[in-house]
């Protein structure tokens, strides 16, 4: 990004992150395409969630960013980025108090998320991760772990399975073979919600696993054996 003032490419460099699949240089291609040369504030702040989705949608000659894998939630979030909004986000959740021992028979569980309390991220590519402690009756968010020095790492997925390697399961929009594969060499248990979907929806519902966990689950409880032996009958 030789030229750009250092403010405007790190606005696309925050883009990019959140475009599954889009390199910076390639983001450079498509504003440049879409907006002339050469790039400036005000061109920035002039594009569109339609221009820049069509864009996005000519890699593979479809006028719809969503035909390569890239939600309309990624796509609006980045040109956030792109009009300098990034740090505009007031719909983070409250991060409550909590230590060891003050939610008994609970997991912890991350949510890759781009914005708000949403599972809105993609796990190689979400600015953050959202992490609950999850009980059968009760779900806290004890902290919230910014991804941004990934990008500085020689491997990017092992940093942040790394980074919420404390977590049990991990939330994502998806997550690619080699990423999962190093996700659950770290024993966190990846599942997949393709769907921009509230964090706590999803935990309400998966609360539901207590009833009858399966023996990963019954494991990370703490639960014996002979227990888990039981619940996997039960289920």
């Amino acid at each position: 990004m030789d030229g750009l003032p250092r403010e405007l490419a790190l606005r696309i460099a925050l883009a990019a992150r959140i475009l599954p699949g889009i390199s910076v240089p390639r983001l450079l291609e498509i504003l440049h395409e879409r907006l002339g040369s050469p790039l400036d504030d005000e061109k920035l702040k002039a594009i569109t969630v339609t221009n820049l989705k069509t864009g996005l949608g000519s890699l593979d000659g479809e006028e719809d960013g969503e035909d390569i894998g890239i939600g309309l939630a990624n796509i609006k979030l980045a040109v956030r980025y792109l009009w300098g909004d990034e740090a505009e986000d007031e719909d983070l959740p409250e991060i409550m108090p909590y230590k060891a021992g003050d939610m008994p028979e609970s997991i912890r569980i991350a949510i890759g998320s781009n914005s708000g309390a949403l599972i809105n991220g993609h796990f190689g590519s979400c600015i953050r991760f959202l992490v609950y402690q999850l009980s059968r009756h009760a779900c806290t968010l004890i902290d919230i772990r910014s991804t941004l020095e990934a990008d500085s790492s020689d491997d990017r997925n092992l940093f942040r399975a790394n980074l919420i390697n404390d977590c049990h399961v991990v939330f994502v929009q998806s997550i690619g073979g080699p990423a999962a594969a190093k996700v659950i060499r770290a024993d966190i248990y990846p599942i997949k919600v393709p769907d921009v979907t509230e964090a706590v929806e999803q935990l309400k519902e998966f609360q539901r696993v207590f009833d009858a966990p399966p023996p990963w689950f019954a494991k990370a409880l703490g639960y014996s054996a002979e227990a888990s032996a039981r619940f996997s009958h039960m289920a």
